[in-house]
């Protein structure tokens, strides 16, 4: 068996890094309720610890890299990084999640470093619904990330929208016709059971199969073929649109068994499933200074302790305790 294969056959290549823990915005299902606790920078993986473990991964078949947060661009000398990983040869894709309060002043040095593609998380196009989901007023800020980006060359535009009723549900029609008139990729992506301490409540959400419906409402969506760096969205066009809709279905219809990825969270733990808790720590034997083939074998063992699928339920909150903050999507 490959060394990249899990034990239900599935080939990891994509891993997603959380580079920090803290973000600028306080989104109603990423941070907890009450008491978040925060990382001491000590606890928090180096650049030179990132790159180690990155490394590892491309010579197990990881070939594409996700930089979140937290929210990344808070991270000091982020492009830094950017820059070291854009440079390593078997990486096929790199690209990076971002709540976009601080794109417009990054988004031409994140695209000089190598950057070609970029996530938006973006919930409402109301300026007084943002202040109410997010905590801040920071609405205008991010339209200029967006415009910005777009005006920089980041092809394709992703702009992530977690679909929760009483929200945002009012707004799908919105954001589909974005999708219309722009080249943004829109993702609308089901409200997910995550964090313990979280608002999450099954009346809040929306499965996939409904936002759909009511789009199709609008006009046909043309299915769009699937690419090889393709993550877990299901992709549609409107006839005549310049961007794409996307559904990204983690409850109502699971993709469990196309998963592909590991996810390495900022305090140093590889994660084998968003929606479950089992972790390897990496941290402890890096700064313990072990060699290579030590790495490669605790990242074996993450992609060995991957699940079969998640347990996370529509009207369940399933086996995630930590709060998304932490966990870096």
């Amino acid at each position: 068996m490959a060394p990249n294969v899990d034990p239900y056959n599935r080939k990891i290549t994509y891993l997603r890094v959380s580079v920090i823990d803290r973000c600028n915005l306080r989104c109603i299902y990423c941070q907890p309720v009450k008491d978040l606790k925060l990382l001491d920078h000590a606890d928090i993986l180096s650049y030179e610890e990132i790159l180690k473990v990155i490394q590892v991964a491309t010579d197990l078949g990881i070939r594409k890299v996700r930089l979140t947060g937290g929210e990344p661009l808070l991270r000091r000398n982020l492009l830094h990084l950017v820059e070291s990983v854009c440079r390593i040869p078997q990486i096929e894709d790199v690209s990076i999640t971002t709540n976009a309060v601080l794109l417009e002043e990054m988004a031409r040095p994140l695209f000089e470093a190598g950057i070609r593609r970029i996530n938006v998380s973006l919930d409402t196009l109301n300026p007084l619904k943002y202040a109410k989901m997010t905590g801040r007023e920071c609405f205008d800020a991010v339209m200029r990330g967006l415009q910005t980006a777009e005006a920089v060359g980041f092809s394709p535009i992703k702009v992530n929208v977690v679909a929760i009723r009483g929200l945002n549900d009012d707004e799908l029609a919105r954001f589909a016709d974005l999708s219309v008139q722009k080249s943004y990729h829109i993702r609308f992506i089901e409200y997910m059971p995550i964090g313990r301490d979280s608002a999450w409540a099954p009346e809040k959400y929306i499965s996939s199969d409904e936002i759909r419906s009511k789009l199709e409402a609008l006009g046909p969506l043309l299915q769009v073929q699937r690419s090889f760096h393709d993550g877990p969205a299901e992709r549609y066009r409107f006839e005549s649109a310049k961007g794409e809709i996307g559904f990204i279905t983690p409850l109502s219809h699971h993709f469990c068994p196309s998963c592909n990825r590991l996810r390495l969270t900022a305090d140093g733990r590889l994660r084998p499933c968003l929606l479950a808790d089992e972790e390897v720590d990496i941290k402890t034997p890096l700064r313990n200074g072990c060699n290579q083939e030590d790495l490669k074998r605790v990242f074996q063992e993450a992609i060995a302790r991957k699940p079969k699928q998640h347990h996370a339920e529509i009207l369940e909150r399933g086996e995630c305790i930590r709060p998304m903050s932490t966990i870096g999507g």
